[in-house]
């Protein structure tokens, strides 16, 4: 079996699917591993360190994926600028693995599942706890809750830490975390090692005691939150009025902080608006917002994603990638899932597809010339937003 490692071509991306040493821990007599040339540089990765521990080089993207049965990669196939498109690039009958965005590229899936190709994505696994290892959205959130912090730090007029000197007392920044999921939680813990007074909300009063234990001040507002989490322990989109409500109370919270970072997000919907413009009026001139939700429009009115922008005195931070910012390591956490993933697709080096396997038939997005998840062939066929 051959599982080729394509360079990604889509704008921005640094990370690589495979790192060395996942390499050398997939690699076996019955896998083959071939890496496109440079796919790894921008992650700090040469090829020759990917030969060192026997992988292939091909410098031809269209020999790569004609010779391969299973194609990894991070981000989903995209057009390349000579118009031709990865996804037509995949041989009927293989595999592809990565992250797909099924909910919002609903085309997408439907176009690999017409050229017969199988395709899991990795959004979609399940969060149980054989699939732990293989959670490549929670090792990407880690990595963007830190990340995100960094940002607010570099970016704030202050110092995070208190700090007792000769020239007087420094006080210490104020850092509010919206959202206490993976990404918010990681916000929490590195602005407390930097120093910084720190307090968190989410609308599931579950993970109180989560933030607690870092450290940060859990804020409770004046809310009905009972069916706040869904089964997957994701929060659940709430009503206009209930987001109304919440604006007008977390804007008193928004003045009063140095950092906010905003994680809240609802999978397949445009990301809840928290912060209006008035709340942004009221904060500090050099306060700080970084929205981790830019990608699907932002927890902030005024974000504008892949932009960094100063409004009424206020930074607002709209990146849509923050793990490629730290790819080497990013890199290096996704080739973990997807090799633990292809260990459990392929244990003795032949993919083996159990549909009765709920990690299996979970992440799994298309086969059989099908999308086979139910959320993602509704939306495919014009059924839902």
């Amino acid at each position: 079996m051959i599982v080729a490692v394509p360079k990604e071509i889509t704008p921005g991306e640094r990370r690589v699917a495979l790192v060395p040493d996942a390499v050398k821990a997939l690699a076996s007599e019955a896998i083959q591993i071939v890496v496109e040339a440079g796919a790894g540089l921008e992650a700090g990765f040469a090829d020759t360190a990917y030969e060192a521990v026997g992988a292939a080089i091909e410098s031809d993207a269209a020999v790569l994926y004609s010779r391969a049965d299973v194609v990894l990669k991070v981000q989903p196939p995209c057009e390349r600028a000579d118009g031709s498109h990865e996804a037509d690039s995949i041989q009927s009958g293989k595999t592809l693995i990565g992250f797909m965005k099924p909910l919002d590229l609903p085309e997408l899936a439907k176009r690999l599942a017409d050229r017969q190709v199988t395709t899991f994505s990795i959004e979609l696994m399940p969060r149980i706890t054989r699939a732990q290892s293989m959670d490549a959205l929670s090792s990407m959130s880690t990595i963007a809750g830190y990340r995100a912090v960094l940002l607010g730090a570099a970016a704030l007029p202050k110092i995070f830490p208190m700090l007792v000197t000769a020239a007087g007392t420094i006080q210490p920044a104020k850092v509010l975390i919206i959202g206490a999921g993976v990404a918010g939680l990681q916000a929490i813990a590195t602005a407390r090692r930097l120093g910084a007074v720190v307090e968190a909300y989410d609308t599931r009063a579950a993970v109180k005691e989560q933030i607690e234990s870092l450290g940060a001040r859990f804020v409770e507002l004046d809310l009905d939150t009972g069916d706040s989490e869904d089964s997957g322990g994701y929060a659940k989109a709430q009503t206009e009025e209930f987001y109304e409500r919440q604006r007008e109370q977390l804007g008193k919270r928004v003045a009063a902080s140095d950092v906010v970072i905003t994680t809240a997000l609802v999978p397949g919907q445009p990301a809840p608006f928290l912060i209006n413009e008035a709340a942004v009026e009221a904060m500090r001139p050099g306060s700080v917002i970084v929205d981790l939700a830019a990608e699907k429009g932002g927890n902030c009115q005024l974000t504008t994603p892949d932009e960094t922008t100063v409004v009424h005195g206020v930074t607002l931070i709209g990146s849509t990638n923050l793990p490629s910012e730290i790819p080497a390591n990013a890199s290096q956490m996704y080739a973990k899932n997807l090799t633990t993933f292809m260990k459990h697709l392929a244990p003795e080096g032949e993919l083996v597809l159990d549909l009765e396997d709920e990690i299996t038939s979970g992440a799994m997005l298309t086969h059989e010339g099908k999308i086979v998840n139910e959320a993602v062939r509704v939306r495919a066929e014009g059924g839902g937003n």
